[in-house]
């Protein structure tokens, strides 16, 4: 019998009881060893390989953490920790997953902000930020073909680009699409007949699990009150970081009109340059790409900036997702709440593509970074080459350049 089909078979009762040192260690390992697009696929294979989730619940997890904000991977990372081992088990893996990506940030981010000043340093980067245009193109095709499914659709996308581009505010721009969704889309499978579920579904809600969910509330409700009495640039990008974590859906790459335009229009914590820089260590980095944010956070207030920084990005989707576990069921095949995932999943491709374009226009300085960009995009979207490789083939390439006098 293959682990599917196991997987598939396995009733709720017959799942061992996992410790929390096999959970940490288990997303440890993901954390410190997955890359880009094939991060998703190691979270879905741990889950299924080790028998702590079936193939219903794995795919039901995976549905639910698209409907509320947050980061995809880390939501569903939460998901699965939470249901082998309730709170304890969600924050154990979140913090797992997330831990090594963290540490390795601070200390490139230490090493850019004190050597970035070198004059063999910048033209690397260039090459660096060359790559991350290319592999944007694709992140928005990509996109778009998932997102862009009608005229509806596509009049927000367009909507959205505008409005971004004419300096409206990104946070409400995310909200009217949400409301326009909402109103106006309606997914061809929404309201329709769902697979009836697992008898696990239907089991009471100890008062314990829901004492633990109201004590991460109160966690991330203290850091949020901890990031204003700072009165600090540090605590305003922190408060920056918990309002985008409240409202930004989708994966890493979607999240980023925001952040870009808090971090470098609105406050400036970051030029162009170094935003663009901060997004290639944050692809070269295992793990979560949304650890941008400890890079932000240590040039405005070093380690403990970037702790705080991260803590933002992530706890407020990590609460939703430990509440969405309980309630889907209920909400899952709600027209409104499918169509207005549609609206806002529209408008991120249009604030994706105004990113691409003001991206493209620092990280594409002439013939040598045009292919460099390109090779980025061929290798991705056609050789379906990982992340790392790309970059690190890549930056190989540029430095030669570089060495050679070409750039």
């Amino acid at each position: 019998m293959t682990t599917d089909s196991i997987s598939e078979t396995m009733p709720t009762a017959a799942r061992p009881q996992v410790s929390l040192w096999t959970i940490w260690l288990a997303y440890l390992q993901v954390g410190l060893t997955a890359f880009g697009f094939a991060i998703l696929q190691k979270l879905k294979k741990l889950v299924l390989t080790n028998h702590w989730l079936t193939d219903e619940e794995m795919n039901e997890g995976l549905a639910m953490v698209q409907l509320y904000p947050g980061p995809i991977m880390i939501n569903f990372t939460a998901y699965a920790g939470y249901k082998v081992r309730g709170v304890w088990g969600a924050v154990v893996a979140t913090m797992g997953f997330i831990l090594p990506t963290l540490i390795l940030m601070l200390v490139l981010s230490a090493a850019y902000f004190a050597a970035g000043s070198l004059p063999w340093v910048q033209p690397l980067f260039l090459g660096l930020e060359a790559l991350v245009v290319g592999v944007l193109i694709n992140v928005v095709l990509e996109f778009g073909q998932r997102a862009i499914k009608g005229r509806l659709e596509a009049a927000i996308m367009l909507a959205a680009f505008a409005a971004l581009v004419f300096k409206a505010n990104a946070v409400l721009i995310v909200l009217t699409a949400l409301a326009a969704g909402a109103v106006f889309i309606r997914p061809q499978n929404a309201g329709k007949a769902a697979v009836q579920p697992r008898p696990w579904h239907d089991e009471p809600v100890s008062i314990r699990r829901w004492a633990g969910i109201a004590l991460a509330l109160v966690v991330v409700i203290a850091g949020v009150g901890l990031a204003w009495s700072l009165n600090s640039e540090v605590g305003r990008l922190g408060l920056s970081l918990f309002k985008i974590g409240a409202i930004a859906f989708g994966n890493g790459m979607t999240i980023l009109p925001l952040i870009q335009a808090d971090a470098v229009d609105a406050h400036h914590w970051l030029t162009i340059n170094q935003f663009v820089d901060g997004i290639a260590l944050s692809q070269i980095t295992p793990g979560p790409f949304l650890i941008i944010s400890a890079f932000i956070g240590y040039k405005l207030g070093g380690v403990w900036g970037g702790v705080l920084a991260t803590f933002a990005m992530f706890a407020p989707s990590f609460v939703m997702t430990l509440i969405f576990t309980e309630v889907f069921s209920r909400v899952r095949n709600l027209a409104m709440v499918k169509g207005a995932l549609a609206g806002v999943l529209a408008a991120f491709v249009g604030l994706l593509a105004v990113v691409l374009i003001r991206l493209g226009g620092i990280g594409i300085n002439g013939p040598a970074s045009m292919v460099m960009a390109a090779g980025a995009f061929v290798a991705i979207r056609y050789f379906k080459w990982d992340l790392l490789w790309v970059f690190a083939g890549g930056l190989a390439v540029w430095s030669s350049l570089v060495m050679l006098g070409v750039v």
